[in-house]
This record gives structure tokens, sequence and C-alpha cells, in this order.
């Protein structure tokens, strides 16, 4: 552990590009749900401030800032969460459908913005290859911050997919549950947290059983290789046309 802080700590560029990348990450995140809510008729999110870009109104003090950095110390992946973005299920114009679409519209938007990274990726490194400033400190740089941007935008997304509250994927599964099963989910939601926070320390740490990490390795390790055959192509295609160019 205390050599994984070292080592983090010895390149403080490339932390504060992680730590870059997450908060955009997650304030686009709770954005989108805020927007998402507005569209569907509930304007809870905007009365309370949180149609912005300005982190302090999204971030969680432990969500945010102290389950993140513990994870990094851990050599984890991106595990995180913001303020749940608050709304009214009454004020929405199809209750049930609009729900769905409220809680999908975060890891959505992840998914959407490690698209985006992986297409500046292959741009980036076509024009860092053609040009030659692939290997300067800021070409190393940018590259950096798109590569993390990718991976933690798909960590964010499955994390966030996890059907326990309070993250987007118990949001996402409730208002198709019946009755009964949605009785069963209020008497656990209490308890979820501590239960979200075993499985991530405990068990690993202590039964050598880490459920969310192969979770997220596995699947998140399939998407990210898939958008970066997507950079290698974007890549393949402009680096000709550039170098011809020269």
């Amino acid at each position: 552990m205390f050599s994984g802080l070292m080592s983090m700590f010895a390149q403080p560029l490339y932390l504060l590009l992680q730590v870059a990348a997450l908060i955009i990450a997650l304030v686009l995140h709770e954005l989108s749900h805020a927007v998402v809510a507005l569209n569907c008729g509930d304007t809870t999110a905007k009365d309370a401030g949180r149609i912005t870009l300005n982190p302090l109104a999204h971030l969680d003090p432990f969500g945010s800032v102290i389950l993140p950095l513990l994870c990094m110390v851990m050599g984890g992946g991106a595990v995180a969460f913001a303020k749940p973005v608050p709304y009214n299920p009454f004020n929405l114009k199809h209750r049930k459908r609009d729900e769905v679409l409220v809680a999908l519209a975060g890891p959505a938007s992840n998914l959407l913005q490690a698209l985006v990274a992986a297409i500046l990726l292959g741009i980036c490194v076509a024009f860092g290859t053609a040009f030659g400033w692939q290997d300067t400190t800021a070409g190393q740089a940018f590259i950096y911050f798109m590569g993390s941007y990718l991976v933690i935008n798909i960590s964010l997304m499955l994390f966030n997919l996890i059907p326990l509250p309070p993250l987007d994927g118990s949001a996402i599964i409730f208002p198709l549950l019946n009755k009964k099963a949605q009785a069963i989910y209020y008497t656990v939601q209490s308890s979820a947290l501590p239960i979200l926070l075993i499985v991530i320390y405990l068990m690993p740490s202590v039964l050598h059983i880490d459920l969310i990490g192969s979770y997220i390795q596995g699947v998140g390790g399939v998407v990210i290789d898939q958008l970066l055959r997507l950079a290698s192509v974007i890549q393949d295609l402009i680096q000709p046309l550039l170098m011809g160019g020269r």
C-alpha cells in the first residue's frame, strides 16, 4: 500500500491529470441526470442548482475524493460517485419510463465520454506521430489524460450500474420491480452503502475475493479494448493523410 502511495506521488503531473479526468467525468455524469430529469418535466435539479458545470455543485467529499483516492493508493480502478441529483418522480411526464431514463443518463454519459476520448486519442496519436510532438511532455501528458479519461469513464459507468443505492443501477431496476420486490428493496436500502463498502474493501483484503474489481476489470477490459481498437483505426485513417501532406 505504501509503495503504491509513494510511486503515485512521485509523478504528481499524472496524478493531477487523473484527478482532472475524474472530476470532469463525475460532473458530466451528474449533469446528465439533471438535464434528462428537466427534459422529462421535473425542475427539482434545476431549482437545486445542479444544472451547472461547477464541480462544487456535484462532488461528494467521500464518494468523489476520499473513496477514489483510497482506490488509487490501493492500486484499484476508479471507484467513485458524486452527490445524487435530486428529482421528484411525481413531476415526470411518464414516471416509470422517465425514472429509468434519468437513472441511465449518468452511465450513458460516461460511455459517450469514453467514446469521445477514444476518438480524440486516435487523432492525437496520429498528429503526434506525423508532426513529432508525441514524445514531448505536452504530447505525452495529453495522450495520458485521454487514456485515463477513457478508462475512468468506463470504470465509473460499470461501477454506477451496480444495483445498490446510492448507485444508478438501483434506480434503473427499481421502477421495473413489483411491489413486493420494491418493499424488499426499501429494507435493503438503509444498509446498502455499508454492504457496498464491505464488498469493495473487506472482501478483497480479508477473503481475497474482489467481486467489484473482477467485474470492472473483466467487463471494462472488453469495452476498453474495443474503444482502443477504434482509436487505432482512426489513427490509421488519419496518419497517412498527415504524412502525405508534409
